[in-house]
């Protein structure tokens, strides 16, 4: 498949999947003309449907279907239709309905595509009626390749009325006023399994990475912190003196005394 082509079906895909709701494995009904198409090419059905959907798929015929490939009595045909999936249709198996008239019952419930089915047929007259319908993507085999019609007149209709609508939607739009009791009452509810603070909470301490480191104290600091000792009121050791040191203070005494009295004139001392 080549690469526009791919593109454009992912870009239609992706309107069905938000416009529509369409999710993965996508279910694809499949109709007689298109199984006795891919026997006769040899072509791989649910291999083909993966590629051109690019997703898983889940691949599906009714039992109306079945009946119109036993009356043609290609029993490779048959082979084929039998691995597929088996969708109820409700209609009488003694009385079967045409290929037309039973997907379109399945398809168009009240004009909608209730179930998201994607179909898969070679009749024109099924994908003309089916078009109509909002919502379905139609799958066909064109000269031994895949094709995938794009966006019918009516789904674009609806996609583009569902995309203005998200435009104008405000604040005050239906939808939200709506859903605002429902909140108002489950906040309670909510507020009650949410466990208690214990407390409140004290002021934040400033932040350590912008504080000052503190100091390391000193060996003159630890040492002028240390207690003092008893009668001793700066704290320190007396040391002894040394005798030679007394003893010598105790000459410079003497000769002291005597130069003193040596000086004194004789005349004081005869007066006296």
């Amino acid at each position: 498949m080549r690469q526009k082509r791919a593109k454009s079906y992912r870009k239609q895909l992706l309107v069905y999947h938000h416009t529509f709701k369409f999710r993965e494995p996508y279910q694809v009904i499949v109709d007689d003309q298109i199984v006795t198409a891919s026997n006769e090419s040899s072509f791989d059905l649910t291999k083909g449907l993966e590629r051109t959907l690019q997703a898983e798929v889940k691949v599906m015929s009714t039992q109306c279907c079945m009946q119109a490939l036993y009356e043609l009595g290609n029993q490779d045909a048959i082979y084929m239709a039998k691995q597929f999936e088996r969708r109820r249709c409700n209609h009488n198996p003694k009385d079967p309905k045409t290929p037309i008239e039973c997907i379109e019952s399945i398809v168009d419930i009240k004009g909608e595509n209730k179930h998201r089915y994607i179909v898969a047929s070679q009749d024109v007259h099924i994908r003309r009626k089916l078009r109509r319908i909002p919502g379905v993507p139609l799958v066909h085999i064109s000269r031994s390749v895949m094709v995938m019609e794009p966006l019918s007149d009516a789904s674009a209709r609806v996609s583009k009325r569902k995309e203005i609508s998200k435009l104008y939607e405000g604040l005050n739009s239906s939808k939200k006023i709506k859903s605002k009791p429902a909140e108002t009452k489950k906040e309670p509810e909510e507020e009650d399994k949410k466990p208690k603070q214990r407390g409140p909470r004290g002021p934040k301490g400033p932040n350590p990475l912008s504080m000052k480191k503190r100091k390391r104290e000193t060996k003159k600091e630890v040492t002028n912190n240390k207690p003092k000792e008893e009668g001793n009121p700066n704290g320190r050791k007396r040391r002894r003196k040394h005798s030679s040191k007394s003893k010598s203070d105790s000459k410079e005494v003497d000769t002291e005394e005597k130069t003193s009295k040596a000086e004194v004139p004789e005349s004081s001392l005869v007066e006296d």
